[in-house]
């Protein structure tokens, strides 16, 4: 499922009506948590979370003209997904994740390399992704990211 959208608010509008509620606390809480210095806007045709060319002027390495992406959050046909890049990218930030998931919700960790995926919405460990969203500041972020370019 792709929702074309102009924007943020856009793309809310457009949300499902079923998981709109919960899609919308996800967004409120990584609002609510991401260190200073991140910019929300569309990105991948999903809400982003991105450092700002007037932060890191390179941009991404792969597309430069684009910002760095840190994570992503968007609807998909079953379920709402959660990209974070740091995951990825940061062994020991991945580690905590995967053993404070079970102690935050009773379902099974659904995930990939970056992305979560919440198949029951009403299930989304709000606290967690709040407290995963404090992990990385937008310096740590850009450290990381350089090092792993780098290699």
């Amino acid at each position: 499922m792709k929702i074309i959208a102009t924007d943020v608010t856009d793309y809310l509008a457009k949300a499902p009506e079923d998981r709109q509620p919960y899609f919308s606390q996800l967004r409120q809480t990584i609002c609510d948590n991401i260190p200073n210095g991140f910019v929300e806007q569309l990105n991948y045709s999903m809400i982003g979370y991105v450092v700002p060319h007037s932060i890191f002027p390179n941009g991404y390495h792969c597309q430069p003209s684009d910002p760095l992406p840190f994570a992503n959050i968007g609807i998909q046909k079953n379920f709402i997904g959660l990209y974070h890049m740091g995951l990825y990218a940061n062994p020991e930030l991945l580690t905590w994740f995967v053993d404070e998931y079970p102690k935050h919700c009773k379902l099974k960790l659904d995930m990939g390399k970056s992305c979560i995926r919440f198949k029951k919405p009403a299930q989304i460990p709000f606290e967690l992704i709040g407290l995963l969203f404090t992990k990385m500041t937008i310096n740590d972020w850009i450290n990381l990211y350089q090092k792993s370019v780098q290699r």
